[in-house]
Formats: structure tokens, C-alpha cells, sequence
């Protein structure tokens, strides 16, 4: 197996067929987001290959002179979902020595049983693979629980200003940390005028 960056031709690939299929449309921001931050040398797009065939992935976004750096997106093909790809892919992501944050939905009130369960589960998987709960946020219409990865131990104002940094000023429905009920991302607005 190879973990690698994804070439402009995979990159495509990748979000067409794996990433609008894993996460909802209010996660996924715009393939031209996507884009233009790798442009600015702000995303990574990692993959996971084995032949050639990609196995699994992990972006990371990043803000200018900032650190740590935000665990986009973490995923597995859908045919080798459970089989342990995660956790190898989280500790590639780790080993690259940067301090990494992540975001993880929270339970919702009123969702069903299932879908709540899974998300205690997506924040156990981070927490055993080393992560640990730092605060609430809110981005995409949703709140989330940001985990932290940082064996420098930095100091907690310093990860909550370089993780809304990350999303900059365009981002009005970040919240870091979290204060009100959260926003719709831009895309997912309508627009003025528009019932």
C-alpha cells in the first residue's frame, strides 16, 4: 500500500465518486472551494492506494501561518469500509508530526436512535485513535465536537483561533466555539429573494 498526495486526475475521481457518496451535501463543500484552496497550498488531498486503487483518504486544510491543521474529510471506499483502513489512515495522517483537529457531528435531539448511536461511535473511533474532545463548534447547519491530536499540548485559545482561521472570514456559520444555533454553509443558502 501507498499513501500519497492524489493527483489532479484522482482528485476528480475522488470527489465525484467517493466523497458525494460518504457525505451529505451540506459537508461537502464545492469542488472549486476545494480547488482554489489546494491552489493556495492551503488542502491536502491523501490517499491511500493499493494497484493503483484507492482504498482511502484523508484531506487536510490548513490556514495561513496557523497551526493546527483541520482532518477535513477521513474516509474508506465503500467496499472496504470495517476493515481497519481508518485507524491506519489516521495514524499516517498522525505521523506526519502536525497537530490535527476534527470535527465530529454530535447526537442530535429528536434524531433517531440509530443515527445518534453512529455518532457517538465516529467520536469514539477518534478518541481511541488518540484524539481528545476539546469543545463544541458548529459549521454546515450542524454542531460538531472538535477533537484535538497535539502532543505539544498548545494552548487551547491558540487551537480554537487557528481552527476559525482555517475557515476564514467568508464562513459566517462557523462557530468556534459553539454559541447559537448553527448556520447553513453559503452553498447551501438561497438565494436573496428566493422562497
Amino acid at each position: 500500500m501507498v499513501f500519497r498526495l492524489m493527483t489532479d486526475r484522482e482528485i476528480a475521481h475522488w470527489y465525484e465518486g467517493e466523497l458525494s457518496e460518504a457525505f451529505a451535501p451540506r459537508e461537502r463543500k464545492p469542488f472549486a472551494d476545494i480547488i482554489s484552496l489546494r491552489a493556495a497550498g492551503r488542502y491536502e488531498i491523501w490517499g491511500l492506494f493499493d494497484a493503483g486503487a484507492l482504498l482511502g483518504y484523508g484531506t487536510l486544510w490548513k490556514a495561513p501561518q496557523h497551526s493546527p491543521v483541520l482532518l477535513d474529510y477521513l474516509g474508506v471506499t465503500a467496499l472496504r469500509r470495517n476493515s481497519g483502513l481508518g485507524s491506519r489512515l489516521l495514524t499516517l495522517l498522525k505521523g506526519q508530526g502536525r497537530p490535527l483537529v476534527v470535527e465530529s457531528e454530535l447526537p442530535v435531539p429528536g434524531a433517531s436512535p440509530e443515527e445518534n448511536n453512529m455518532r457517538r461511535r465516529r467520536i469514539g473511533f477518534y478518541q481511541r485513535g488518540g484524539f481528545f474532545p476539546v469543545y463544541e463548534m458548529a459549521a454546515c447547519g450542524m454542531a460538531w465536537q472538535a477533537l484535538l491530536y497535539d502532543p505539544a499540548r498548545s494552548p487551547l485559545p491558540q487551537i480554537m483561533a487557528a481552527h476559525r482561521a482555517i475557515y476564514g472570514p467568508r464562513r459566517t456559520d462557523v462557530q468556534v466555539p459553539l454559541t447559537h444555533s448553527p448556520a447553513l454553509p453559503y452553498w447551501m443558502e438561497r438565494p436573496r429573494g428566493e422562497q
